[in-house]
């Protein structure tokens, strides 16, 4: 969610002026784009990695200060629950053998940091909702003591007047009725129990908008494929249920504007896009500023000095709207560029299922860009946006709309159709042979199997119950065996269940 210092109150004039700023920002980036200013290339890969810290009984553990004190690496940052860290990885090509060396890296990194974290009694866990987190994880007190964290709160709260609430109904576990969770909260925290791995990749101005479509269109599918996040306050709710969880957790809109059809803060989108600017303008056209600060930089006078404008309020605008496929502009070195950050991914189950997620993100969106018709061409995109949530509910027993194949299961649509797109577009970004079949042979196997790390804890807590554990000891045993796989490195699908 950003970092920074911002002030607590605004005055009717910070917002005036901060809107202004806006304009200016989006007539400067218009420019810039019709200038041609921004990076040639080569395409890059970054990636963000939430983790989770579980104390010794593997319930959160309210420590990230004291972690990043102790692992004092400023790739490693606070998150909004003080239960989460962040990784940033640096940015590098997608071409020849990076994934591989990523891998290795991301390895070395996170082994580092978890036993850095044992020496205050931590660990560190990658999965999308962490099943033994309990309401009272989402008092205000735990939220990480940043100002703009606390900005945030105050502001969505006040947009809204009244309690947030979380409501949302599973999918059956054993059978049984749909088990449901409805709760009030009094914070954004409940976002904090979204743990994501987020996917960035820079591409030029020219090849934005298509790289953005191709990514809007392969949501459903990313998300059923890479479901983790089956439990929510000890309820089995859907297969990625990050995905309703963060829209309702920073929704600014009480039920009236709702029911208006005012756009939420957490957004897929209403139409494909013809540039990048489109996505920017809509932002300050839609939505309201929640931290209206402002720099005294002029980004006009900037360019028609010969240098590049940092554009900081229409960024910071930019971070308060967590679109699933996020535009974003940066500055590196003096010359900027853009990337989407794909936000869709719930983190683990392991580094190379994260990697082998990102392999195909990055090789399916290349693949659809470059054929004769473009998908977004041939499917609505409302199709588009109820694929994302059909995904999200029923992971790889949803069924999800494509064209020219028309009403498919996810595992049935990628190996028919979207696996080859990705090895196709793996190579055209250069992507090594050995990188290639190692991270999409586990995307190959998982559709087989039809094991998601999802299907793995819902699979693994029935077993448990049917022995008459309780939910809440089944869960944390689950956790227990989860954390020991995650940590030997082998792929979700091959995870052995207890039996029934």
């Amino acid at each position: 969610m950003g970092d920074g210092a911002v002030k607590k109150t605004y005055s009717e004039r910070d917002l005036q002026l901060y809107r202004e700023k806006n304009q200016r920002c989006l007539a400067a980036l218009n420019r810039m784009l019709a200038g041609h200013r921004f990076a040639p290339g080569p395409e890059q890969m970054g990636l963000e990695v939430e983790v989770n810290l579980v104390d010794q009984k593997l319930d959160p553990a309210m420590a990230n200060q004291a972690v990043l004190a102790l692992i004092n690496d400023p790739t490693f940052q606070l998150e909004l629950g003080q239960h989460q860290i962040e990784l940033n990885v640096r940015p590098r090509p997608l071409a020849g053998d990076e994934a591989l060396g990523l891998e290795r890296e991301l390895r070395a990194t996170l082994d580092d940091a978890d036993r850095t974290a044992y020496a205050v009694g931590v660990g560190t866990v990658l999965i999308g909702i962490l099943p033994t987190l309990r309401a009272d994880h989402f008092e205000r007190r735990w939220m990480s003591p940043r100002s703009r964290y606390m900005q945030l709160n105050e502001q969505i709260l006040a947009a809204r007047r009244e309690e947030l609430v979380l409501d949302m109904e599973g999918i059956a576990l054993h059978g049984a009725v749909p088990e449901r969770l409805r709760c009030a909260v009094d914070s954004i925290l409940p976002e904090s129990g979204c743990t994501s791995l987020q996917l960035h990749l820079q591409v030029t101005p020219e090849n934005f908008a298509a790289h953005w479509n191709a990514a809007q269109a392969l949501a459903g599918v990313q998300v059923a494929l890479g479901a983790n996040s089956p439990f929510l306050l000890g309820r089995a709710l859907w297969q990625e249920t990050r995905i309703p969880l963060f829209e309702q957790a920073t929704d600014t809109r009480p039920p009236e504007l709702r029911n208006q059809g005012v756009r939420p803060r957490v957004w897929f989108g209403e139409r494909w896009i013809t540039s990048s600017y489109d996505l920017f303008e809509e932002n300050a056209r839609y939505f309201s500023p929640l931290l209206p600060e402002t720099l005294d930089e002029d980004p006009m006078a900037v360019l028609d000095a010969g240098h590049t404008p940092a554009l900081s309020e229409l960024r910071l605008h930019n971070s308060t709207i967590w679109r699933w496929n996020r535009p974003v502009y940066d500055v590196v070195d003096g010359v900027p560029h853009l990337r989407i950050e794909n936000r869709v991914l719930p983190a683990g189950p392991t580094v190379i299922d994260a990697l082998s997620n990102a392999a195909f993100f990055f090789g399916a969106i290349r693949g659809l860009t470059e054929l004769d018709q473009p998908v977004w061409r041939q499917m609505s995109f409302s199709a588009a946006a109820q694929n994302l949530h059909a995904g999200a509910r029923h992971g790889m027993a949803g069924h999800l709309y494509w064209p020219g194949v028309g009403w498919a299961r996810p595992d049935q649509l990628v190996l028919r159709v979207l696996l080859e797109l990705a090895h196709q577009g793996l190579r055209s970004f250069g992507v090594c042979d050995a990188a290639r079949e190692r991270y999409l042979g586990v995307i190959e196997q998982r559709c087989v199997t039809r094991r998601t790390g999802a299907a793995w804890q819902r699979k693994t807590v029935q077993a448990l119950e049917a022995h008459g554990v309780d939910r809440q000891t089944a869960l944390a045993d689950m956790l227990s065996r989860y954390i020991t796989h995650m940590h030997a490195n082998q792929p979700v699908h091959s995870w052995p269940l207890p039996e029934v």
